[in-house]
């Protein structure tokens, strides 16, 4: 369990063996830093926590004190029944299903969905913040904008934990926060890719990631790894990076790393994206697919099955990672309790991009 939620738990029973009395004030942070001996950002989580379950209320310029509102109905008038959801993109790629999962899940719970885009771009996701506290939204699932870099949003994201929304971070979650999360195992991610290309007798791989969101960051972690493992040698420039602004020049600087340096007999992309646009450009290029190189590609989408090939890849839990999120959220908000994070394993799907060379 996290340590806010240890430093709020331990209130709530002071609260409930009243050592701290209703409409009293409770310790300031900077003593409750004291006494927990930990940081000021932790003990507002906590103080976050016990203000959504009706322990706690803040009064601006006075302090924080102890409320019984949590004995009163769970259900407030003025709540509003809407979950807010933002994702970095809607209709492209694997969302549709997330997001499909999210609002089917709310609708059975009688949510509504308040949904929002940020294109990956953090004065867009800076706007979704603020249409959700003007709407009041009761709870908050979100997709973490390019993930990898500093957000200038942080302190939005304080400001709504501080007003007792709960909330929780999907496929990725930002580092700074502590926050709630439900994701796929990235870097098992990478790691199962290339290990089993390794088992399949490849010893020269090309890794092609995203470094602007976290997922990229840790496939490359499991990828490294699962080269030391099997004492798999990789150069500099077998690794080949790309941002949402630069996604258009992989192609080109994949074909041109497979020019200076043919050993390369295996390729392990981001994406199933990524990894069908390659099967097109290399294609065009003279290369046959698995014969020359084999691919393997992540999450697989309805990309996996198109085209002449299909492709080799993991799996992402999509639909069911909507359904997960929106349960979460409804179970925290009506329990008062926040629910434990989920890390789904990937699983290896194999198709028709992969061949086994001579070990």
């Amino acid at each position: 369990m996290a340590k806010y939620q240890d430093i709020a738990d331990e209130i709530k029973q002071k609260i409930l063996h009243e050592e701290y009395e209703v409409n009293t004030t409770i310790p300031s942070e900077f003593k409750l830093q004291e006494i927990y001996a930990v940081s000021r950002h932790t003990i507002r989580q906590a103080i976050a926590v016990l203000v959504n379950e009706g322990y706690l209320r803040k009064e601006k310029g006075s302090g924080t004190y102890v409320d019984d509102s949590y004995k009163k109905e769970k259900t407030p008038l003025n709540r509003t029944k809407t979950i807010g959801v933002i994702t970095t993109y809607l209709s492209d790629y694997i969302f549709p299903s997330i997001i499909r999962g999210i609002e089917n899940e709310l609708r059975e719970s009688g949510y509504s969905l308040l949904l929002a885009s940020t294109n990956n771009d953090h004065e867009l996701e800076k706007e979704c913040l603020k249409k959700m506290i003007a709407y009041g939204v009761d709870g908050l699932i979100v997709e973490p904008t390019k993930s990898n870099q500093y957000n200038p949003n942080l302190a939005l994201y304080v400001a709504l934990r501080e007003k007792g929304i709960p909330m929780v971070m999907i496929n990725a979650a930002y580092e700074e926060l502590n926050a709630s999360y439900i994701c796929l195992d990235d870097v098992k991610v990478g790691f199962m890719a290339a290990e089993y290309l390794i088992k399949k007798g490849h010893q020269r791989l090309l890794f092609i990631t995203k470094i602007d969101d976290l997922q990229g960051k840790y496939r490359m972690k499991g990828f490294i790894s699962a080269c030391e493992q099997y004492n798999v040698r990789f150069l500099t420039k077998d690794i080949i990076t790309f941002t949402t602004e630069t996604r258009e020049t992989i192609a080109e600087k994949t074909v041109q790393r497979l020019k200076e340096e043919q050993a390369l007999d295996g390729i392990i992309c981001y994406n199933d994206q990524i990894a069908s646009l390659l099967l097109d450009k290399l294609t065009e290029n003279g290369y046959h697919i698995p014969d020359d190189l084999s691919i393997v590609g992540t999450d697989d989408s309805s990309l996996s099955h198109l085209g002449n090939k299909k492709l080799t890849t993991l799996t992402h839990p999509k639909e069911k990672l909507g359904q997960d999120a929106a349960r979460w959220i409804v179970t925290t908000i009506e329990k008062g309790q926040v629910q434990p994070n989920i890390l789904y394993e990937p699983v290896l799907v194999e198709r028709e991009t992969v061949k086994e060379n001579e070990k």
